[in-house]
């Protein structure tokens, strides 16, 4: 990464308008929501105050399709959701999160503040960014 993305800070690039669901959500609704949202993940909802954000996904969705062959009113966001959520403060550099997203074979990770939601970054802003640092 250049100098300049590497010091720049997480909360600077993420998205904070983020798509969320609720747990109780059956597939069909999670797939209309990222149709109608134009996204391809889902913030899940945390159940009270000390739970943990989940994140559904195209894959994780289509996975559960070929699973269940195609039954998507009877499986429920809950149960099939990765949670927690990889997670990220917005105070660190996206270096930093663009290692872990290496690292560990993501593309999105939640920006959380005390547990809170704040906003999500994916492998496209973090490229976009360094891709806007070199058009300079």
């Amino acid at each position: 990464m250049t100098s300049n993305a590497a010091s720049q800070l997480v909360k600077d690039i993420m998205q904070t308008e983020v798509a969320t669901i609720s747990p109780m959500a059956t597939l069909r609704t999670a797939l209309q929501e990222m149709r109608a949202k134009k996204v391809k993940s889902l913030v899940v909802e945390k159940m009270h105050e000390h739970d943990a954000y989940g994140l559904i996904t195209y894959s994780s969705i289509l996975k559960t399709i070929v699973a269940e062959e195609g039954d998507i009113d009877l499986v429920n966001v809950y149960d099939i959701h990765e949670k927690p959520a990889i997670s990220i403060s917005g105070q660190v550099e996206t270096r930093y999160a663009a290692r872990m997203m290496v690292t560990h074979s993501i593309r999105r990770v939640l920006v959380l503040d005390n547990n809170e939601l704040e906003g999500i970054v994916t492998m496209s802003d973090i490229i976009g960014t360094v891709l806007e640092l070199l058009e300079e």
